[in-house]
């Protein structure tokens, strides 16, 4: 048998307003469950959060915890008004954690907990935040956006840490990267309701594609106007799903197009610059470099960037990603290089600053000035009709702004600007507190724009799904060009890990070097071990049988009766799943530690 929960809700309701924002929902939390708490912007994800936490009390049900449950709750936006520095705000409270235990995470992490509070960035804060979530030592953490301000060391650090975290978490975030990896059950929070599967994020989309098939066969039954009603949230879900997986096909046309135009990997010449290339070019770079404080941030870039490029800035916090786009659109000047920019290129920039959106306005003010209509990039359109588009139930459109969740805001300010006429969309960390469903309309409205996109984001399911060409800074100057997304980064640079990690590369770096001194020079090898080259040859089928394995646990486990029938078929299929999951992750780690040794062989 499973072990039992040790935080449950029965029959949970609670009032917003005039309404119930949930109401006869029952949930359960166990001691080592992995959930994903899904739900669209203004579903009322953080508010359950807030509910499991205790913060908050519901209006009706019952909440049942086994005492002493220490349980601790990541906010996404912190208050550190109060704190003179960081490390201040990890020692409140009553009960904090070890000061010495908040700082050694904070060594892994990177981050100075001696900074002034009111100067740090908001990717300090956060790890700073984590640094005292995970100090704190739960049995139950509560994470609401962890990855949002992080840069992709940072994140990569995190999954780590939680994977080997011993008690139960629930997650809520749009990285699907990050919630494919660590989670193991989904909360499914629509329309009031809950729903729970014991599948991870990974069968998450098709379970939920049952589930809207299944509704849309009931929904025949009913009448005319129901079935209009629900028609925009349920089908154009899965239509747009769908739709995507078109443009998926088409992106991967355009990497391939791209490639022909590269010359080897990781270069910017390209093949032939015939006239019909010339027309294209919207910005041209020729040997850029940029310093700052006499460190280099970028050197010898060059780069032909064409009109209907979707290009993707990845790198650490500090690599100079906002640099290269500040150069590339011309708001600065290279110290050496030229960059020619077309004077037809219009741009907009789209960096999440709400401080656009004033709260006391109406939504129809933001996008119309109070008008019933906009025009959208010289079509006119009705403005309830445009909401539809960006997934706001359309009643919205005389709601104060001020009211809307913060994922309801950033999508309206996404709705603002791609109504703009332009040929250049610059986005700056555009998938922050934006759920999977506007994920997947912003996939879908950036591959139908006409015009070029530069895109800085640390999301890497979202990269892969949307650029053409990859641009990776390590911090050393240096800039990767790589045509496809960021898994074609990964791939085409197995040192990636030992470069960028602690942000930068440095401590590590040090670190192998101090090591090297106290040691002999080892003579270098000129073949794998007997044991070593099996391993090479055996694992990569070995994963995939893991990964097989996994698969078909989960399948399994989608079954929502299977847990009421067979608890335990239930707990067996959960602990396979667990082990075979933990197994995969060694072999794994395993591969990639010969994989090394067979290139410095190499060299």
């Amino acid at each position: 048998m499973s072990a039992p929960p040790i935080l449950a809700y029965e029959n949970l309701g609670l009032q917003l307003g005039g309404g119930w924002l949930f109401q006869d929902i029952n949930l359960y939390i166990g001691p080592r469950d992995r959930l994903a708490l899904i739900g669209r912007n203004g579903a009322g994800k953080t508010t359950m959060m807030r509910l499991i936490a205790g913060d908050i009390d519901c209006d009706k049900g019952k909440r049942t915890i086994i005492p002493g449950t220490h349980i601790v709750m990541l906010e996404q936006d912190p208050d550190f008004s109060k704190c003179a520095t960081l490390i201040d705000f990890t020692q409140q409270g009553n009960n904090p954690p070890a000061e010495y235990e908040v700082r050694a995470l904070a060594d892994q992490i990177g981050i100075d907990l001696d900074r002034p509070a009111q100067t740090a960035s908001g990717g300090e804060k956060r790890r700073t935040a984590i640094c005292l979530a995970l100090a704190s030592k739960p049995d139950l953490l509560l994470l609401d956006e962890p990855t949002n301000h992080l840069d992709l060391a940072a994140i990569e650090w995190l999954e780590n840490h939680l994977a080997r975290f011993n008690g139960a978490f629930v997650v809520i975030s749009h990285d699907r990267a990050f919630l494919t990896r660590l989670t193991q059950q989904t909360f499914w929070l629509d329309r009031g309701t809950m729903r729970r599967n014991e599948v991870g994020f990974g069968g998450y989309e098709a379970w939920m594609e049952k589930i809207y098939a299944d509704e849309a066969k009931a929904a025949e039954r009913l009448d005319a106007k129901l079935k209009l009603e629900n028609h925009w949230l349920v089908h154009g879900v899965t239509a747009r799903r769908k739709r995507n997986q078109g443009r998926l096909e088409k992106l991967y046309e355009m990497r391939a197009q791209r490639a022909s135009m590269m010359g080897p990997a990781g270069t910017a010449k390209l093949a032939a610059a015939n006239n019909d290339v010339k027309t294209k070019t919207v910005i041209d770079a020729k040997n850029i470099a940029k310093s700052y404080n006499d460190r280099e941030l970028i050197k010898d870039f060059t780069l032909r960037i064409q009109r209907g490029d979707r290009i993707g800035i990845v790198g650490a916090n500090g690599t100079g990603k906002t640099t290269l786009i500040r150069l590339l659109t011309g708001e600065e000047t290279p110290d050496s290089g030229e960059i020619k920019i077309s004077q037809t290129l219009e741009g907009i920039i789209i960096d999440q600053q709400r401080k656009l959106l004033q709260p006391q306005k109406q939504v129809r003010d933001v996008l119309a000035d109070g008008s019933d209509w906009i025009d959208v990039r010289g079509v006119r359109k009705h403005v309830q009709g445009y909401l539809k588009e960006f997934l706001f139930d359309p009643s919205l459109i005389d709601a104060k702004v001020g009211t809307l969740s913060g994922g309801e805001k950033s999508r309206l300010l996404l709705a603002r600007e791609f109504a703009r006429a332009s040929n250049l969309l610059v986005l700056d960390e555009p998938t922050n507190d934006l759920d999977l469903e506007t994920l997947d309309l912003l996939q879908e409205v950036i591959a139908d724009y006409d015009g070029t996109v530069l895109l800085v984001s640390h999301d890497r399911d979202f990269l892969d799904r949307t650029v053409s060409l990859t641009l990776g800074l390590d911090g050393s100057g240096h800039i990767d060009i790589i045509v496809g997304g960021y898994a074609d980064w990964v791939a085409k640079r197995p040192d990636r890990h030992r470069q960028i990690a602690n942000n930068n590369g440095k401590a590590e770096t040090a670190k192998k070097n101090k090591n090297k001194a106290k040691s002999d020079i080892p003579v270098k090898k000129n073949k794998l071990s007997y044991k070593d080259q099996r391993d090479f040859d055996l694992l990569p089928e070995q994963i995939a049988q893991y990964e097989q394995d996994i698969s078909t646990a989960e399948t399994e486990m989608s079954d929502p009766e299977l847990y009421s029938k067979n608890p335990d078929r239930f707990a067996t299929l959960s602990q396979l799943i667990e082990d075979q999951k933990l197994a995969k992750e060694q072999a794994e780690e395993r591969w990639l530690e010969i994989a090394e040794m067979v290139e410095e062989i190499q060299k």
